[in-house]
C-alpha cells in the first residue's frame, strides 16, 4: 500500500479537474479526496496499491481536456486516510 498527498499546479481549477480525479480515483479503487486550493492549484490524497497510486500520478499530470497542468508535486507520503475518495470543501 501506498499513501501520497500532492500538489497540482497549473490551469487546474474551474476545468473539471477535482470531479475526473474523484471518477479516476474510485476507478482504481482509491482512497483519499481532492480539494481546491485558495492559490489556484488542486491538492489530494491517494491511497491503495502502488502500481494504482503510480498511475494515479501518471494520469493527474495529464489531468481532463480542458487543464492545462504545469507541475505535480509529492508532498507528503504515508498516513492513512478514511476509506473511499471525496472532494472536500476549499482550503
Amino acid at each position: 500500500m501506498k499513501t501520497v498527498t500532492v500538489r497540482i499546479e497549473g490551469r487546474v481549477q474551474g476545468v473539471f479537474y477535482r470531479a475526473w480525479t474523484e471518477q479516476t480515483a474510485r476507478r482504481f479503487g482509491l482512497d483519499g479526496w481532492v480539494r481546491n486550493r485558495r492559490d489556484g492549484s488542486v491538492e489530494a490524497v491517494f491511497s491503495g496499491p502502488e502500481i494504482q497510486v503510480d498511475e494515479m500520478l501518471r494520469r493527474c499530470a495529464e489531468g481532463p481536456p480542458d487543464a492545462n497542468v504545469t507541475k505535480v508535486t509529492v508532498i507528503d507520503e504515508g498516513g492513512v486516510p478514511r476509506s473511499g475518495f471525496q472532494v472536500l470543501p476549499t482550503h
